[in-house]
């Protein structure tokens, strides 16, 4: 049983980028409660995307909270710039850099809020020294730097753990990577309560399906809710 409401959130990740102000309201409108901004340097995981102007250029089209999860190293020297173009969570990873707590402070500084991701790998341990710097805790459940991954099974073991350390603290519980209608259920019953989701929301980049994929996973999430 989850106690956080229920959040969607489709990854851009996945969106048709020659129209990707039209993407971002397309998702808004089709009921996401957050849009998912997935920004990756080539370095710290092998994909580029996209920088912080070109997030700020679609910032104005929606009042939806933008969910920024910063696959980049360092990570430190670019908060500021993705705090100022509009972004409401800063998300960075444990493994990005040898000063987490520094920079989840920077974040919190800033007045956005806070998260720090795993990587498969990469025990819940790691954070448990500053989970109270914490506003989301992010579960990747695949490897960073693709769409269109397998959700990793043994992410599920790694949900709860999460969970059970957040505790009753007033942290949210994100899981990315291959989430989809058919595994939903599962990951909320681990714990988790928002749902990154992209190729199942995106996949063929016609703004029609986007509503009913939403619900879809919405609705299968919800029968553990």
């Amino acid at each position: 049983m989850i106690t956080r409401p229920l959040r969607i959130a489709p990854s851009i990740l996945s969106a048709d980028f020659a129209r990707l102000g039209a993407e971002v309201q397309a998702i808004a409108e089709a009921g996401a409660d957050y849009v998912h901004v997935d920004v990756m340097d080539g370095h710290f995981v092998p994909n580029i995307s996209f920088g912080a102007p070109v997030m700020k250029a679609v910032r104005g089209l929606t009042d939806k909270i933008f969910d920024v999860h910063l696959m980049i190293a360092p990570v430190d020297p670019y908060l500021t710039d993705f705090a100022k173009a509009g972004a409401d969570i800063i998300t960075v990873h444990a493994e990005a850099g040898p000063h987490l707590h520094r920079s989840l402070q920077a974040i919190r500084s800033l007045g956005r809020k806070a998260g720090v991701a795993l990587n498969p790998a990469t025990p819940v341990s790691v954070i448990q020294h500053v989970i109270d710097d914490c506003d989301l805790v992010l579960i990747m459940s695949v490897n960073p730097g693709f769409g269109g991954q397998s959700f990793i099974p043994e992410s599920l073991t790694k949900i709860r753990q999460a969970k059970a350390l957040i505790g009753g603290r007033d942290i949210d519980l994100e899981v990315d990577g291959g989430v989809t209608a058919d595994n939903a259920a599962a990951i909320v019953a681990a714990g988790a309560n928002v749902l990154v989701a992209g190729s199942a929301i995106y996949a063929g980049n016609d703004p029609k399906t986007y509503g009913n994929r939403i619900r879809a996973i919405r609705d299968a999430a919800s029968i553990r809710a």
